[in-house]
């Protein structure tokens, strides 16, 4: 039997490098029938832009979910936040979205987060001397507790058993309760310690999420694998490589793993056999939203506007700094199976972006054109890579990127293996330019 095509669109970055918008776009140039979220959570804010102006910036559900009849599927790695969800398939419903609901498929074994998990996780955020750059979802907290106490972890498919589902969240906040109940409450905290001390939170949580219970029943493996064997599909990443939690720069780093082995890993899961291509996804010029070492940061870009990323909220500033060779380097090498580039913001350069390359970095150690991997995840090496990061200093390049076409000239030269195949102007749907053919 013949499957796919089956490609990923992986971030290069720190994130919000368009990849929502590339799925969107890809879904009807593939034949798409399923975008496939592969890892992260709800945590994923992928803005898709339709012509006529309606918006909606993508959580949970796919980013092809304004296409007819393409459905999301929540594979098992992906962490469920049900509430949210609920939110946003009515939100989608209102903007013209077909039965969102009815086009999801939920893994079973996809890990839930509970109203305990997300005031747990905003706790230890609001107290850290140096926060990590959490999105206050829960995301974090949700692995964390799946793999310190397995026992209590909640899945996906457990919801449809409430003497469980009852059972493992009284536990979960039991446990967090006595180890964050220490903390000093402020007017930051004491909100998340109230939420952590109401033990009737759990029934009221269930009683509203029922309903996605009883729309999107948790599938099984073979459901799953039937799902994946039907037509095409695009795997969208969450987050970038940058975050990624063996190759991003510890402890800025996200608890999922972001690149194509992530990806292929859920068909290998399924039992399909078939070849997967990478995309990978990138901005013209590199951001940062939130905490975290970012060597060509230049606040002078600021004026570069960002309509759907502020600087408030959790996550904090939304930062820009210049193309950065040494990063993308690291993000390509780490990423290992990228074919080729999606390149979004080509408009910048019309925007007196004055944009230039970061071609290499000046550190205590001397000029650095390369960051050094470690053989195997090991997190003592991205901890020290980050302090390397904190230190560096662009050396960027004398004269600033021409136009879009110097950018795309100079990016083809220096990365011949991973030519760029699309590259997008602006944020709506349909405003890319294809470059070369797309493989498959």
């Amino acid at each position: 039997m013949k499957h796919g095509p089956y490609v990923s669109v992986i971030g290069l970055g720190f994130g919000d490098c368009g990849k929502g918008r590339f799925v969107d776009d890809l879904c009807p140039l593939l034949g798409a029938r399923t975008v496939v979220r592969y890892n992260g959570g709800a945590q994923a804010g992928h803005n898709v832009v339709l012509p006529d102006g309606r918006h909606h910036v993508f959580s949970s559900f796919g980013a092809g979910s304004f296409h007819p009849g393409v459905a999301t599927l929540l594979a098992s790695p992906v962490v469920v936040e049900p509430l949210g969800l609920l939110r946003e398939a009515a939100a989608l419903a209102e903007k013209g979205a077909a039965d969102p609901l009815g086009r999801l498929t939920i893994d079973q074994r996809c890990r839930v987060t509970t109203p305990y998990l997300r005031a747990a996780g905003r706790l230890r955020e609001l107290v850290r001397d140096q926060t990590h750059g959490s999105c206050g979802i829960g995301f974090g907290e949700t692995v964390r507790l799946s793999i310190d106490a397995p026992e209590l972890s909640l899945a996906y498919g457990e919801l449809a058993e409430p003497r469980i589902a009852r059972a493992k969240l009284q536990a979960q906040r039991e446990k967090l309760e006595a180890e964050l109940r220490g903390l000093p409450p402020t007017e930051r905290t004491q909100g998340e310690l109230d939420l952590l001390a109401d033990e009737q939170l759990a029934e009221r949580w269930l009683e509203v999420i029922a309903e996605l219970v009883a729309r999107v029943p948790a599938a099984r493996r073979e459901q799953v694998a039937s799902q994946l064997a039907f037509g095409g599909a695009i795997f969208e990443g969450a987050q970038g490589m940058l975050l990624d939690e063996d190759h991003g720069f510890h402890p800025h780093t996200t608890w999922s793993s972001i690149g194509p082995e992530a990806a292929e890993a859920v068909l290998q899961d399924a039992g399909i056999q078939a070849e997967m291509r990478h995309l990978g996804a990138l901005r013209t010029y590199p951001t940062r939203h939130g905490e975290g070492p970012f060597p060509s940061e230049d606040p002078a870009l600021d004026h570069l506007a960002e309509p759907h990323n502020a600087s408030a909220g959790w996550q904090g500033k939304f930062r820009r700094g210049h193309p950065d060779l040494v990063l993308l380097r690291y993000a390509l090498e780490a990423a290992g199976k990228i074919t080729g580039l999606l390149a979004s913001h080509l408009d910048a350069f019309g925007r007196g972006a004055n944009l230039r390359w970061c071609e290499a970095y000046e550190t205590g150690q001397g000029t650095l054109a390369d960051l050094p991997r470690a053989a195997e995840p090991d997190l003592n090496h991205q901890q020290m890579l980050t302090g390397l990061l904190r230190e560096a200093r662009p050396k960027n390049g004398g004269r600033p990127i021409a136009d879009f076409r110097q950018w795309l000239d100079e990016m083809e030269t220096l990365f011949p293996l991973q030519p760029i195949l699309l590259g997008s102007h602006g944020p709506a749907r349909g405003r890319y330019r294809p470059f070369r053919r797309l493989p498959f």
